[in-house]
């Protein structure tokens, strides 16, 4: 099977040896060129070909927003990675790029203490995301073979009380699209995985503030759960809902990673299952790897209803993929289909009822006054 080729943009010549270093050691790779600017970069994909390209956001003549798009117009489907700093204007900078058309993202090894710790992690975020965006079959991770239910999934239920939402790569743009078609006066609280570090994370709560009419927020050690808001799980950290004597509300912490990702999809969807239990809705949107697959798993045992995206519109099918792969969803749908499911699934059934089950005499999740 041919190498992936790969053109490295950035201005350091330093940033460029240890990126062509690190995945140099890859028998699926082959640097096929790096670029010190943007201009020259347009220059070489002509004559290079790569298959993907790393981008650097900080350059002098074009910097990284102003490559991309030059890129997009004139190579709209060719796979574009972003090499940002773990900075406030670097987080901003690249959900800009990712909402202009990047792909992914890496953020720089800082404060690593050596050269040969920055080129591992590098090896083993950066290569990843490459081979998945590049669709290899060979990277494609094998769906594990579930325990079969006794008894089968437990019928759904009429209603629901949390929208739980898992989501990787691609998963900005995805929020983006199908939060803001939700129904105003959403009647119950959304919380959401998205991988990502710290300050992204923040940052990304803001903009999903400012697209849709979910206040939402990253997540705090415990927020009450209401309707209308949306909770973001913090980078490097776990998130997970828990019953409180006033309603349900968040817990944090810094379990060891699953699925190599803090926070984790399957953390958040196995407590989701616990405490809301058949009233559960679960989404898993695009992203690498499968994340969420056992969470779905632990939803749907218990009576809750599980949608995952397609893979014409995903990013990466890796996630909804493999719970799709695995019987989990109740529906695969396209991105732009999902809203009104959610919409139609959140209004059906009749009033809410607490999480532990005893009937509410009104609504719990009702919105702060």
């Amino acid at each position: 099977m041919p190498k992936i080729r790969v053109l490295i943009v950035d201005d350091s010549v330093v940033i460029r040896r240890i990126l062509a270093d690190s995945l140099a050691v890859d028998p699926d790779l082959e640097v096929v060129g790096t670029a010190a600017d943007g201009k020259i970069a347009l220059a070489k994909i002509t004559q290079v070909n790569p298959d993907i390209v790393t981008l650097d956001m900080e350059m002098p003549v074009m910097d990284g927003l102003e490559t991309l798009a030059a890129l997009r117009k004139t190579h709209p489907k060719l796979p574009v990675i972003m090499f940002s700093t773990l900075t406030e204007r670097g987080a901003a900078a690249t959900l800009d790029a990712l909402a202009r058309g990047a792909n992914d993202y890496v953020t720089k090894p800082a404060n690593v203490g050596s050269v040969t710790v920055a080129m591992q992690r590098i090896r083993e975020e950066l290569a990843p995301k490459i081979k998945g965006l590049c669709r290899r079959p060979a990277d494609i991770i094998s769906c594990p073979v579930l325990p079969k239910l006794a008894g089968g999934f437990a019928a759904a239920p009429s209603g629901i009380d949390v929208l739980a939402i898992g989501v990787s790569t691609g998963g900005p743009n995805a929020l983006a699209a199908m939060l803001p078609a939700l129904m105003a006066n959403f009647p119950v609280p959304v919380v959401i995985v998205q991988h990502m570090p710290p300050l992204f994370t923040r940052l990304l709560a803001e903009r999903i503030t400012a697209v849709s009419r979910l206040r939402a927020r990253e997540g705090e050690a415990g927020a009450l759960l209401q309707a209308g808001d949306a909770w973001v799980a913090p980078g490097g950290s776990h998130m997970e809902v828990e019953k409180a004597r006033d309603g349900v509300r968040l817990r944090l912490h810094e379990g060891p990673p699953e699925n190599s990702c803090r926070p984790a999809v399957d953390v958040l969807f196995r407590s989701v299952a616990r405490v809301f239990g058949n009233r559960s809705l679960a989404i898993v949107l695009t992203g690498m790897g499968q994340d969420g697959l056992i969470g779905c798993q632990f939803i749907r045992e218990a009576g809750g209803q599980v949608l995952a995206q397609d893979e014409a519109s995903s990013v990466v099918w890796g996630m909804p993929g493999a719970v799709s792969q695995a019987g989990l969803a109740d529906k695969v749908l396209p991105l732009s289909e999902l809203a009104g499911e959610i919409n139609r699934r959140v209004q059906a059934g009749g009033p809410r009822i607490q999480a532990w089950g005893t009937p509410s005499p009104s609504p719990q999740f009702a919105k702060a006054s």
